[in-house]
């Protein structure tokens, strides 16, 4: 194959993440974002390692298994990739899909059972959209990058991941943004105003937040884009209207806040705990779902009266202050030191003093935590915990050690590294936390 070239063939797996896998002649070739049963068209990329890479163009076929999209931007947004199969459908190819990455790198793990979503539409407590145009000098749009193409936004006013309110949000500030001819930010030449809009939502509290990340640019106005807000028929109550000043050169959310409109956070509560949430808190995009992994999580763990829990990458505390209902001490760690504020402010709001967050980096910080665990509950991010702070974690020899994971790409990594160190997994659950998208939480138990 020449690089560029035309290919068409049949997606025969998927492999995690999102990663369809077909052949010709022999060789097996990933596109991503293709599914199994589809025939596709692809342009040939490159080779490496003997894995053969394409871009996809165009399904040709569908697979027997899909059926028409529920969504209104289906093609369009870049942001569901199994919105043509049916729930169960599509939690059946999330576990093939762990199960092939896991079985095509010699693993053998115990993964059988799914745990569903509680709500399969309108679940995300966050959604951060992006200002720009469909395609080059268009109007302006407000919503996700469209499919394949990172510089065009598609305006998605119908998206059901999130509910009525974003919606309403979202179409309302388009709407005013165009009728003052606001303009959108240019990421290439540097110049403009509108960069990110981000909308937070209290799934058990109806509390809502708004913060408009807009560079500083060109004058803004932020009494008539409160009152454009508050004009709007919500069913949640707006609580926090914010205007972040970024004048980064990333296409992130970023810079100083300057509260708007009444606070700089709202709350909501997982497992019976209540948490305030700022613009750039970590708090799981599906409250409901959130519950049933920490559920998952603390399931595994045999007993945890009277025991000394080390809560690592804690983030805002979460997992650390529901172990701490029962244990006799938690010892949170996180690198991210608004989180570490965050979940020291949590847990004083909910009445738990027996917890100790402390900040930096896990592996260095534990050189000097005195106290030695009877309980090890792992959370890192997207990019795992690394071969140094493994052989930390299992230096203290405890029986089990409980995995939470969004990215089973870097747990299998992480896990070959655990068995060399003498710990092997006896329990692995995924829990889709992220209905329609090819993304999955996964929970698994290290046992010595």
């Amino acid at each position: 194959m020449k690089k560029g070239e035309l290919l068409e063939f049949t997606i025969d797996y998927n492999k995690y993440p999102n990663v369809g896998v077909g052949s010709i002649d022999g060789k097996r070739i990933y596109v991503k974002n293709a599914i199994e049963g589809q025939k596709i068209s692809a342009r040939y990329q490159k080779s490496k390692g003997g894995r053969y890479e394409a871009k996809l163009l165009e399904v040709i076929e569908r697979s027997p298994v899909e059926k028409d999209s529920f969504c209104e931007h289906f093609n369009e947004c870049g942001g569901c990739m199994l919105q043509t199969f049916d729930y169960d459908g599509q939690k059946n190819l999330k576990l093939k899909m762990v199960q092939n990455l896991f079985e095509e790198a010699g693993f053998d793990v115990p993964l059988t059972e799914v745990i569903s979503s509680p709500e399969a539409f309108e679940y995300r407590n966050k959604m951060e959209f992006s200002f720009g145009d469909a395609y080059k000098g268009g109007p302006l749009t407000l919503g996700m990058h469209k499919k394949g193409r990172h510089n065009d936004v598609v305006t998605v006013d119908h998206c059901h991941l999130a509910d009525e309110d974003y919606r309403t949000i979202l179409r309302g500030l388009l709407d005013y943004f165009v009728k003052i001819d606001a303009p959108k930010y240019n990421k290439h030449i540097h110049e403009g105003f509108l960069k990110h809009l981000v909308v937070r939502k209290g799934k058990t509290t109806g509390e809502i937040m708004v913060a408009l990340s807009a560079s500083t640019q060109v004058p803004f106005d932020g009494k008539a884009f409160v009152d454009v807000l508050k004009n709007m028929p919500l069913k949640g109550t707006l609580e926090s209207i914010l205007y972040v000043k970024n004048d980064g050169l990333g296409d992130v959310v970023s810079g100083e806040i300057e509260v708007l409109y009444g606070r700089d956070y709202i709350l909501d509560s997982v497992m019976r705990l209540n948490f305030k949430i700022n613009l750039y808190s970590f708090f799981q995009t599906n409250t409901l779902g959130a519950n049933l992994l920490y559920e998952t999580a603390i399931q595994m763990i045999p007993d945890l009266d009277g025991k000394v829990c080390f809560d690592l990458f804690s983030g805002t505390g979460t997992i650390g202050q529901i172990m701490a209902q029962k244990a006799k001490k938690v010892i949170g760690i996180e690198i991210v030191k608004d989180a570490v504020d965050a979940a020291k402010e949590n847990a004083a709001m909910n009445g738990i003093d027996n917890c100790t967050f402390l900040c930096g980096d896990v592996f260095d910080v534990l050189a000097g935590v005195e106290d030695k665990p009877d309980v090890i509950v792992v959370d890192p991010p997207r990019n795992g915990i690394g071969e140094k702070t493994v052989v930390k974690v299992t230096s203290y020899n405890i029986p089990e050690i409980v995995y939470v994971s969004c990215n089973p790409k870097t747990l299998m990594e992480d896990l070959s590294i655990f068995k060399k160190q003498g710990y092997d997994v006896t329990k692995m659950v995924l829990v889709d936390m992220f209905p329609w998208t090819g993304h999955v939480e996964v929970v698994c138990r290290l046992t010595k």
